[in-house]
């Protein structure tokens, strides 16, 4: 009788070698190619199956051939190079094959799907070749600090901090805190990344889109102060800020669906009426801008340390307030909290409404409610800032914009069926 899952086992391991194999012989690179990896991964299945029966010495030692024969190529190929007066390759066909090796032995431990992931993965890898290298190349002294500021946030400092909850209302979690903070931060320095490689390129259309995954309320003071000193830019400004102010909703909707995605159902509808309607705002601000053209500002790095303990400072006040308002001013005190704290920043009121609700501490129609005036706090409060540094004429225009929002915000929460 024919056993199906070796057939299929073997099948996937060359599979997995001929995609790898594939990529090395089209890039032209010295030594293994699209025989060579096929065999590599296939006697890495071989080897772990024969060593369920003969041991792990019979894995072991195909490691070691396989090391010993890349080492060698290595030699020979380096020798040949030096003789034709051209630099030396690099250890990135010998380590490739090795962990092709390895894969097809995981194939045979019944590992299918990690497998899958990590041959794809080295495929990936070794294509992308040219465009990581010009990623690193273009990479400045600000924007490797951001991403090593997001690494300490997230893998030095979080592995840390005590899971368990304590404080006043048992509400505080250090773990579940700055988790939020990495989250934030992350999608933050996500933005900034794509703002520091196309954002100049491409324009304030896109400067828009990234300022609202930055900060919508940064990119505001941003263009508000340019505005003083160039007034006639005053409708791209105000285009840029709108859609900026846009994306904050969808960023809002993707920090529920990541963190309690059970309750993205119950507030899509409201959000997507939102979104809907400023994005019709915008594509008028848009149509307004057109033909005007200006330097997008550069993008102030996100992951400053400071910053991101303010944040998590913040969204620990607000879950404590939030607990006490309920205990002991009811809906209307969970309300004023959130008017309060979606002044300057919608990812704290948002996250940590989210996170009562999943905790069953708040009904899912008082917590999108929260989250719905805390964003309209924040237009309210992005007016404010325009009228208080921009150029009357862009405060105008932001007016009108930010006006018809927040009348739409406001319809929502009266009319919305309970």
């Amino acid at each position: 009788m024919v056993d199906v899952t070796f057939w299929t086992m073997l099948g996937i391991s060359l599979l997995l070698g001929l995609l790898v194999g594939l990529q090395r012989e089209w890039s032209k690179a010295e030594g293994a190619g699209i025989r060579t990896y096929p065999m590599i991964t296939v006697a890495g299945t071989v080897s772990a199956l024969l060593a369920e029966r003969f041991g792990g010495l019979v894995l072991f030692g195909g490691i070691l051939v396989v090391g010993l024969l890349m080492a060698m190529m290595k030699v020979m190929m380096n020798l040949k190079l030096e003789a034709a007066e051209q630099p030396h390759t690099g250890p990135t066909t010998g380590i490739a094959a090795l962990l092709m090796y390895l894969v097809g032995a995981m194939l045979a431990l019944d590992l299918i799907a990690p497998a899958i992931a990590i041959g794809g993965g080295v495929a990936l890898l070794l294509q992308w070749k040219r465009p990581l290298h010009g990623f690193v190349k273009r990479i400045g002294s600000s924007d490797i600090q951001a991403i090593f500021r997001l690494v300490l946030i997230a893998m030095v400092v979080l592995p840390v901090l005590p899971d368990r909850t304590f404080g006043p209302y048992d509400v505080l979690n250090p773990s579940h805190i700055w988790l939020m903070v990495v989250f934030i931060v992350g999608i933050s320095v996500s933005g900034y990344l794509v703002s520091r490689f196309v954002g100049a390129k491409t324009g304030s259309l896109l400067g828009g889109l990234l300022g609202g995954l930055i900060s919508s309320t940064a990119t505001t003071i941003s263009y508000a102060r340019r505005s003083k000193t160039s007034p006639e830019s005053s409708a791209l400004a105000a285009m840029v800020i709108m859609i900026a102010s846009t994306i904050v909703f969808f960023r809002v909707s993707f920090e529920v669906a990541v963190v309690a995605p059970d309750i993205l159902p119950s507030i899509a509808p409201q959000f997507g009426i939102m979104i809907v309607l400023m994005s019709v705002i915008a594509a008028g601000a848009y149509v307004a801008a057109r033909g005007e053209t200006e330097s997008v500002p550069e993008a102030q790095d996100p992951a400053d340390l400071t910053a991101a303990v303010i944040f998590g400072a913040l969204y620990a006040v607000i879950l404590v307030a939030v607990a006490a308002a309920k205990e002991h001013f009811g809906e209307e005190g969970l309300y004023i909290v959130a008017v309060i704290s979606g002044l300057t920043d919608m990812d704290a009121i948002t996250l940590s409404t989210t996170r009562l609700i999943e905790a069953g501490r708040l009904s899912v129609e008082t917590g999108w409610r929260m989250m719905l005036l805390g964003a309209l706090s924040n237009i309210a409060f992005k007016a404010g800032a325009v009228a208080f540094l921009g150029h009357r004429r862009l405060f105008l225009r932001v007016a009108l914009l930010f006006g018809l929002s927040f009348i739409g915000g406001v319809l929502l929460l009266l009319f919305w069926p309970t």
